[in-house]
Parts: structure tokens; C-alpha cells; sequence
């Protein structure tokens, strides 16, 4: 297909912003923390593992989470905060998943180092559970082929990118990121869709992650220009 031709539907460009809300709950020791991860909204275990996300959008640290990082600091359990860093978020498309695994990585941790739940912040130490709340609002943006797609990318501000990449991903759950999306529904660009979606966003700053795509889309482009049409593929030679 030619990377020129007008997609079956225009993407929509959407920004987000998030407030974090405190919930009022917290826990001390390792009981009461899995006890209330079990429970917690799906927003309270999106900020605890996305917020290094939102709020370090210019570097690019080792994925952490705010659960590794308390039981870690504060319990003194590493065993357990190393099995948690090492989670690979990416391998999840929706937030109960991710919950799932967090629940199965310390009830395992639980049975096996059972002296664990001795272990009590101190006061004032808790583990305070916090909710992002995301406000979503539409750009005045809009794409409808390739070029298009790629000159708005360079416009859009990072939080847009973050929405369309993650939050649209595993928060609303819709599996794979909003671009990847459109490009194999509306434009039929599997290949390009598949190299988006099977990038690593969290191991990129958000403004890398920008010039990544960009890049992608742009080689897209020239090869569709290099390549010959159908119709010239056709004619007969001289």
C-alpha cells in the first residue's frame, strides 16, 4: 500500500494530564500491603508502577515501582523488591494482569519467607496509597496518511504521546498502543504497527520515544516512495 493513501478513518490526537489523589489507605507490614493491593482500584496500581513515567519524562532509569521500592527501603525484604523490579511490565496488556502477577510474586515470597510479615514500618514509614486520576482532552490535531501522522508527532507534547503509548494501552485496555492501532486498521500498515507495538516504551525517556517513531514512520515513507506502484509494475516495457 502506498504510505501516501488517506486511512479509512483520521487519528485523533488526545492529551492527558494526571493528579494524583491520596485514598486514605495504607499498610505496614507485608500483610497488609498484599492484602490491600488485592483490592485497591486499577488507578491506584497504575500510579504505583507508571508514575517514574509521568514524572521523569526526560530520563530513562531501570523501570521501578512503587511497591519494590518500599518493601525494599523500608522492610529491608531485597529479595523480594529485586522479584518485583524484575517484573516485565511490557509483557502486560491490562492493569488486572499486572496486579495479578504483583499478588502471585509476594504471596509466593510470603510462603517461602514466612518471617517476612514480622516486619513493620515505622510509624510514620507506611506505605500511602495513591490514585491517579487522568483528565483526557482532544487536540486540535487530527492525521489522515503517513506525512501527516509524522509532521503531528513532532507537534504533539510528550504527555499525548505518553497517552496514546501507555495509558490508552493498559489503563483503558485496549492491548496494544492507540497507534498501532489505527496504522493496521486504518491505513493497513501491519509491518509498521507490529514494529511500533514490539518497542520497549519503558526503556526509553519520552521525548526518545518521540524521535523513535518518528523515525520509523520516515522510513516507511521513503520505502514507499522507492517502491514501484502496481499500475507502473504493469506496463509493458519498451
Amino acid at each position: 500500500m502506498n504510505a501516501l493513501n488517506k486511512a479509512k478513518e483520521p487519528f485523533r490526537f488526545y492529551t492527558q494530564v494526571s493528579i494524583p489523589e491520596l485514598t486514605g489507605l495504607k499498610a505496614a507490614n507485608l500483610q497488609e500491603l498484599l492484602d490491600l493491593i488485592k483490592t485497591v482500584p486499577g488507578s491506584v496500581i497504575y500510579h504505583h508502577t507508571h508514575r517514574f513515567l509521568q514524572q521523569h519524562q526526560y530520563l530513562s532509569p531501570e523501570p521501578p515501582n512503587d511497591f519494590a521500592y518500599w518493601i525494599t527501603g523500608i522492610l529491608g525484604e531485597e529479595e523480594l523488591g529485586e522479584l518485583l523490579y524484575s517484573i516485565d511490565t511490557i509483557q502486560y496488556t491490562t492493569i488486572r494482569e499486572l496486579r495479578d502477577e504483583i499478588v502471585r510474586t509476594i504471596e509466593n515470597y510470603i510462603i517461602q519467607h514466612p518471617r517476612s510479615l514480622h516486619k513493620f514500618a515505622t510509624p510514620g514509614e507506611e506505605f500511602h496509597f495513591v490514585k491517579s486520576v487522568s483528565f483526557i482532552f482532544p487536540t486540535p490535531y487530527t492525521a489522515s496518511d503517513l506525512k501527516e501522522f509524522q509532521a503531528v508527532l513532532q507537534r504533539v507534547s510528550i504527555n499525548s504521546i505518553y497517552f496514546h503509548m501507555f495509558e490508552a494501552r493498559l489503563r483503558i485496555g485496549r492491548g496494544t498502543n492507540d497507534f498501532s492501532n489505527w496504522l493496521e486498521d486504518s491505513l493497513s500498515e501491519k509491518r509498521l504497527a507490529n514494529k511500533i507495538a514490539s518497542l520497549d516504551p519503558y526503556t526509553h525517556t519520552m521525548e526518545n520515544l518521540r524521535i523513535t517513531l518518528i523515525k520509523l514512520i520516515e522510513k516507511r515513507i521513503v520505502e514507499s516512495m522507492e517502491k514501484p506502484s502496481e499500475t507502473e509494475l504493469s506496463l509493458p516495457r519498451p
